[in-house]
């Protein structure tokens, strides 16, 4: 029984790409497969199950989480160094400027400060916010 809960958390754990929702039941299961392998009572091995999965959740998830956190990029990030189409004059003096990329059409500001003419190419240096830095592809 202990055996297959914890082929089950673990199965649950990766197919949910190691979102730390089942690990900890998965570590509380193998505690309790071990106190089975030497005959202890089902009521002790169902309370070590309960007792270790809820001290790692309690005591481990908030830094693993700190830590997954820090590892994953949000899809935007992708964008950097890609070229874009100008569409919109870009002058950083007028606040005017719009690019096209991917589809989808951006507030563009020139990374340098110089302005960019329509039709140009360019790279996407920054983002912030909806807006994306971008510099002249020589």
């Amino acid at each position: 029984m202990w055996l297959i809960a914890f082929v089950l958390f673990t199965v649950v754990e990766f197919a949910t790409s190691m979102a730390l929702i089942s690990i900890w039941f998965a570590a509380g299961s193998l505690f309790a497969l071990v106190l089975s392998a030497f005959d202890v009572p089902l009521w002790i091995q169902l309370l070590v199950f309960i007792l270790v999965s809820a001290i790692l959740l309690i005591c481990t998830r908030p830094i693993a989480k700190k830590h997954a956190k820090n590892n994953i990029d949000t899809n935007i990030k992708i964008i950097i160094g890609k070229t874009a189409k100008v569409i919109e004059d870009i002058d950083n003096l007028k606040a005017t400027g719009r690019v096209r990329l991917d589809g989808v059409d951006w507030t563009a500001i020139s990374d340098t400060g110089e302005i960019i003419e329509k039709d140009s190419h360019v790279t996407v240096t920054k983002i912030e916010g909806s807006k994306l830095y971008v510099k002249i592809n020589n």
